[in-house]
């Protein structure tokens, strides 16, 4: 049995470690006079996640450390006597060890940057791990004595899962650097290869070339070969769907001087986490209803324990194995997160969440995606109370926003997400705060959602695709008088009416990438207020009009895709910005996509009662 704390006892701690952190939660910066408003948004990232160890073969596992925060990607130290892994116990991801009984607990990074997938050499001297210190993913080199830490890979895409040849002279890792990154409708995919590269950073050279996913290096004994896993990018796709699909790995080996293959697993299931055991024995984690730890030993496929092991890690003597387990999973979450600035504090709730004007209360989807059939909850800020507001068996009813009267809710109403569920269509509609009186605004010719409401409330601006009507649209509420906004040729996406009801900022890829513009709500002086490469999208304006909250890819990926299922795009972060583009600055810093933001009135800035996990 897992042991958990008491709803106030993980509160204080949480708010604790925070404020020690620098980093600022959602209940601190409430107090602070610097603080201009508060983000409520969603995350694919798990609820909480906690360390285990077990026998080899995966039985008794005993969890270690335990935290409400999120804890991933243990590993032993060569000796055994230590386990490295990453945390956010203290705000942002960092790198912390502990012995294998969870005692000696010691932090060994701290970076408002994302610091994951630490290895420790072979000598017990230093540290392998990635870091966005320097803008993107790299690889860096920490010494374990001094705490001095360098940079060895740089390059403008990521570089992921650092692991050591046994003599200590080279490290092997993933990249999607030589990455086809196909997009998939509003997705963009990445592949990844295997490189190694000397511990000075010469010599580096790619060891793989699959032109598909090759992931999660693991060094043979004698330091000849590599054990990774590979899937083709339908596989990619299938694993990281939000509707759960069920993709195929396969693991398998390569000489490193010959480039001979070997396939050392088959048949259908996800298989990761490889690691080279002895020259004739290897081990990994299997996902889905059925999945655990795997071995193969002298060709002979051989199950251990099963259930959710991920990221597994075996000590040398292989008696022992540390992996991640998910041990919370009530949806949707109210959660304090971690921001990179103060002004901006952060909670988690699920996707489109959109708050009451007196800051009381919000309605937010039920589900953990907008692909998904939806319906519609309202609750308390602090997440207590929730009951359904609107739903129907067939239609989904997607991305609710508050009236600015507080009186109804506005929201889309049909199928969504045409690219990865089929041809559809939808209406925006409008019901009051009690579930009745549904008003549905639009014909039913097209696709239409993700409304916003004019400050006086006589109007929405909505998205509209289809045959006959696509771009933006503004529809009066009480007429149902249509005019066309803007029709770029492109796809404009997520339009929302300013607050001081001037301009209307939206997504659109109008010039080949997507971007954030504005235009005056009579079609007029359109401008473009982001230049950055990958999506920028799901913006929301502040409560005073003067700034924009969105999420972008421009960070670039973070780990490999395959490792997190159900995460369409796990890439994607907060970023703020003036209303007119300027003073960008980022709040999440993660390898999970963050979306569909919202601002928060300052009467909820309140500390949520439920479980903070961050």
């Amino acid at each position: 049995m897992i042991r958990r704390r008491r709803i106030g006892e993980v509160i204080l701690l949480t708010l604790a470690v925070l404020s020690v952190s620098g980093l600022t939660s959602y209940a601190n910066a409430a107090n602070s006079a610097k603080r201009l408003a508060g983000v409520a948004f969603a995350s694919f990232a798990p609820l909480n996640t906690d360390i285990f160890i077990a026998n080899g073969d995966g039985s008794n596992a005993i969890a270690l450390a335990e935290d409400p925060a999120l804890d991933s990607n243990a590993s032993f130290s060569p000796d055994g006597r230590w386990i490295v892994f990453t945390s956010t116990r203290s705000g942002s991801s960092d790198i912390y060890r502990m012995r294998p009984d969870g005692s000696r607990l010691e932090r060994l990074t701290d970076d408002l940057s994302f610091d994951d997938q630490a290895a420790v050499s072979p000598d017990g001297k230093t540290l392998a791990f990635v870091s966005t210190r320097n803008g993107q993913a790299d690889i860096w080199i920490l010494d374990l004595k001094t705490k001095a830490t360098r940079i060895l890979t740089h390059d403008p895409a990521g570089d992921f899962r650092p692991t050591w040849s046994p003599d200590g002279k080279w490290i092997a890792f993933s990249s999607d650097r030589d990455s086809r990154k196909p997009k998939m409708s509003f997705v963009t995919l990445h592949s990844t290869e295997l490189y190694v590269v000397r511990v000075d950073g010469s010599q580096l050279r790619r060891v793989t070339s699959t032109a598909a996913f090759a992931g999660s290096p693991s060094w043979s004994p004698d330091g000849k070969s590599l054990l990774f896993y590979e899937a083709d990018l339908d596989n990619v796709q299938k694993i990281t769907s939000p509707r759960r699909l069920r993709g195929t790995t396969q693991i398998v080996g390569i000489d490193l001087e010959s480039g001979e293959r070997t396939v050392f697993s088959s048949g259908d299931g996800e298989k990761w986490s490889p690691r080279w055991l002895s020259n004739e024995k290897i081990g990994f984690a299997s996902g889905g209803p059925n999945g655990g730890i795997e071995f193969v030993d002298g060709g002979k496929p051989i199950n251990g324990a099963r259930g959710e092991m991920r990221n597994v890690d075996w000590s040398s003597d292989e008696k022992r194995v540390v992996f991640q387990r998910e041990v919370e999973t009530q949806w949707p979450p109210t959660q304090t997160w971690p921001s990179r600035d103060a002004r901006f504090p952060l909670l988690r709730t699920g996707i489109f969440p959109s708050f009451s004007p007196s800051g009381d209360r919000f309605v937010v989807n039920d589900r953990t995606a907008g692909a998904l059939h939806n319906r519609i909850l309202v609750m308390n800020a602090d997440g207590t109370q929730a009951a359904t507001l609107y739903q129907e068996d067939k239609r989904s009813a997607l991305a609710p926003v508050w009236s600015p009267g507080g009186t109804r809710v506005a929201f889309g109403l049909g199928g969504f997400f045409q690219a990865t569920t089929g041809p559809s269509t939808a209406d925006i509609a409008v019901v009051g705060m009690d579930g009745t009186g549904l008003r549905v605004l639009t014909d039913g010719t097209g696709n239409y959602g993700f409304p916003s409401w004019s400050p006086d409330e006589s109007r929405l601006v909505y998205r509209a695709a289809g045959k006959d009507a696509n771009g933006l649209w503004i529809v009066d509420v009480e007429t149902g008088e249509r005019s066309e906004l803007i029709r770029s040729g492109g796809h404009e996406n997520f339009p929302a009416w300013s607050p001081k009801g001037d301009r209307i900022s939206f997504t659109s890829d109008q010039d080949g990438d997507y971007e954030i513009y504005s235009i005056k709500p009579d079609g007029t002086d359109l401008r473009r207020l982001t230049n950055a490469p990958g999506n920028d999208a799901h913006n929301a304006w502040s409560p005073d009009g003067e700034w924009i909250v969105f999420t972008s890819s421009r960070a670039g990926f973070k780990d490999e895709a395959v490792l997190h299922p159900h995460n369409p795009q796990p890439y994607g972060d907060l970023y703020v910005m003036r209303g007119d583009g300027t003073e960008t600055t980022q709040l999440t810093d993660n390898q999970f996509e963050e979306g569909t933001p919202a601002w928060m009135p300052p009467p909820s800035l309140q500390s949520p009662s439920t479980p903070a996990g961050h």
